[in-house]
């Protein structure tokens, strides 16, 4: 691994981007380091929670601009766009939860990738936004309706629009992270609240995760239903941890 630095202990993955003289700007060999180590971190029986942060002074700054691809053919274009998004694929899909540790920047593919996390945790004077728009390029890593879910479609229009960049506090406002704690306390705020998950038994992690990502574009009838199989399920599975 040449840009990611993968960690594992006590149940907890810790995977960290690690282009620190470029804020983590992610390239394509980023990117695919990242798919591979989450690839193995999701079937890794010894893994209960991921935590996922950045090396250096920012947690990833967004796509390296000066990674040149004008050149590449249609089926190039497609292969990096599909292993971006499987990125995000692994991280939604994962049985696992999955713990964003958020300073500097997270910006664009940054930011994408932090709310693809289950929880957000942003260190004081970190910032997040989208520069897409300003850059003449689109979002393209579910960070729309994402952004959309958290932050409710005016704001979210408001931030891909204008491409602000929002600081901690107001991103905690607005449902974008969930804490905001100093810088020297974010390491150890995120390992923490890895080691309480890790408690839980492996199936309740994965279920309640499913459950609650499914609710989102379910009805209440169809939510009934699945929690009432769950429930049924759970007992069979419980001795699992």
């Amino acid at each position: 691994m040449q840009f990611i630095i993968y960690n594992k202990k006590d149940g907890i993955g810790l995977i960290i981007f690690n282009r620190p003289e470029v804020l983590n700007a992610a390239n394509n060999q980023l990117t695919r380091e990242f798919l591979q180590v989450l690839k193995s971190a999701e079937t890794d029986p010894d893994v209960k929670v991921v935590v996922l942060r950045g090396e250096g002074r920012a947690f990833c700054s967004g796509h390296d601009l000066r990674e040149d691809t004008t050149g590449a053919t249609l089926e190039e274009s497609f292969t990096l766009i599909e292993e971006l998004q499987e990125t995000t694929r692994v991280i939604l899909n994962m049985g696992k939860p999955v713990i964003a540790a958020i300073h500097g920047y997270a910006v664009g593919a940054g930011c994408e990738w932090a709310m693809n996390c289950d929880i957000r945790i942003a260190a004081e004077g970190a910032k997040l936004g989208f520069p897409e728009a300003s850059i003449g390029t689109t979002i393209t890593n579910a960070g729309t309706k994402l952004l959309t879910l958290l932050v409710g479609l005016g704001r979210a229009k408001e931030l891909v629009f204008t491409s602000r960049l929002i600081e901690a506090g107001e991103a905690k406002e607005w449902g974008l992270v969930n804490k905001v704690v100093p810088l020297d306390a974010l390491g150890k705020e995120a390992m923490d609240l890895a080691e309480k998950i890790v408690k839980n038994p492996t199936i309740s992690n994965r279920l309640a995760k499913f459950a609650l990502n499914e609710a989102v574009n379910e009805t209440f009838d169809q939510t009934l239903n699945r929690e009432a199989r769950d429930a049924i399920l759970m007992p069979i599975t419980a001795p699992e941890n």
